[in-house]
């Protein structure tokens, strides 16, 4: 589904992914782990068109997407989400989830006044394919709040939503459980793994090994911007490389 190639990416004389290579099936849950300043962030946005790599190549869905711009990635049915969530605070938690879907009519200034039917027909199917997601994440009560009153945690949870309005294939997550109190956590886990179920296939970067154990089928785990290994949780944290570069304890 999605292949990582030899991928670099450098800031100046600083390389912060240095000939990345991965591989992602269709359907699974795959942890991406390491020490801070590993790369994975930076891997992350070059997957998702934020970055663009100084080498190498990524495709997903058999077409090469390194280089494309972050939209056109997205859809493609590839989306992600912050360690820091970025709702629109002055919106409601309706409206921001509303944003998500491509290509909406009403984005054209002039099918607004050409076509005020078809905007009208599209955005009501819109609103309830937001409300689906927004009752999915249990922020029904919220719908109608501006954003800004959410927890971190909710925000969250919105964000995803907000993503999975769009019907992505491959969703990008970014440390969902950082700065999350544990009865937040248990949800945004658990709708994971429901959407897991459904078909959705996750990459995500996340430091509670707990959480890895929980989601992951398979783990990739980086250091110093390349491979160090790959492989089950249960292998991967009695690696000794692992134990040294990313717990931190003498192999």
């Amino acid at each position: 589904m999605l292949t990582v190639s030899g991928v670099v990416k450098r800031f100046g004389g600083l390389t912060a992914v240095d000939g990345m290579s991965l591989a992602l099936a269709e359907g699974g849950v795959t942890g991406l782990i390491g020490p801070n300043g590993a790369g994975k962030t930076t891997l992350f946005n070059c997957i998702a068109g934020s970055l663009k790599p100084d080498a190498g190549g990524i495709e997903f869905l058999g077409a090469r997407i390194d280089g494309q711009r972050p939209d056109a990635i997205f859809r493609r049915g590839l989306g992600r989400t912050f360690q820091i969530p970025r709702p629109f605070p002055a919106m409601t938690v309706m409206e921001n989830v509303m944003t998500a879907p491509c290509g909406q009519s009403g984005e054209s200034f002039l099918s607004n006044w050409l076509s005020p039917g078809k905007v009208a027909q599209e955005e009501s199917r819109n609103r309830e394919n937001a409300r689906k997601w927004i009752d999915f994440v249990g922020l029904a009560h919220l719908a109608e709040q501006p954003a800004r009153v959410l927890s971190g945690g909710q925000r969250k949870l919105l964000e995803l939503a907000r993503i999975m309005a769009a019907e992505p294939k491959l969703v990008l997550l970014d440390e969902p459980g950082a700065g999350v109190n544990p009865t937040l956590m248990e949800v945004i886990l658990g709708k994971i793994e429901d959407l897991n179920r459904q078909g959705v296939t996750f990459l995500l970067i996340e430091h509670n090994m707990e959480v890895i154990a929980r989601l992951c089928g398979h783990v990739v785990v980086m250091a110093e911007g390349r491979l160090l290994a790959e492989g089950r949780p249960t292998d991967i944290v009695r690696d000794p490389r692992v134990i040294e570069a990313y717990l931190g304890m003498a192999a």
